[in-house]
């Protein structure tokens, strides 16, 4: 009888393996299967190199002596409002990429201002920040030099202003 158990143990000894064998096999592909590759993403085009001058800077109000025509109305049709953060560039710094909308950081200035006003010809290397009815803030801020920043693709319509 002992030799009768030999060969049945052998014979659940293999379908045992057998079993385990399949097991493990159909595991492993489970683990071989990938999930398709997600299509490439386009990467965003590279940053426009910020711009940067050294200028003089001066204030402007909305008052009738430092204009022609309306105080509150700019070379590029934007109607001022105090409060609002625009300046006013020489036509030389508009040729530089500094163009109507165009985002500049001022240092010393908190916060983006916009370009959008005009100074008259005469003036170069020159910006003008607008200081809404506050005579006396303009006066106190003076002529400087100051550190201009400013990417040239920023500009957009000075509408939404």
């Amino acid at each position: 009888m002992a030799g009768c158990r030999r060969p049945a143990r052998r014979a659940l000894l293999r379908s045992t393996l057998l079993g385990v064998g399949l097991a493990v096999g159909v595991a492993g592909c489970a683990a071989l299967r990938r999930e398709p590759a997600p299509p490439p993403v386009e990467a965003p085009p590279p940053p426009a190199a910020t711009r940067s001058a050294v200028v003089t800077a001066t204030a402007y109000n909305s008052t009738p002596d430092e204009t022609e025509g309306d105080p509150r109305d700019t070379a590029h049709g934007v109607r001022l409002r105090p409060g609002m953060r625009v300046i006013a560039v020489s036509r030389d710094l508009e040729a530089r990429g500094l163009g109507e909308g165009t985002e500049v950081e001022i240092e010393g200035l908190p916060g983006v201002w916009r370009v959008a006003d005009r100074m008259p010809e005469q003036h170069t290397n020159k910006i003008d920040v607008y200081m809404g009815d506050d005579v006396e803030r303009a006066k106190q801020f003076g002529k400087r030099r100051v550190t201009i920043r400013w990417r040239p693709e920023s500009g957009s319509a000075a509408g939404g202003m």
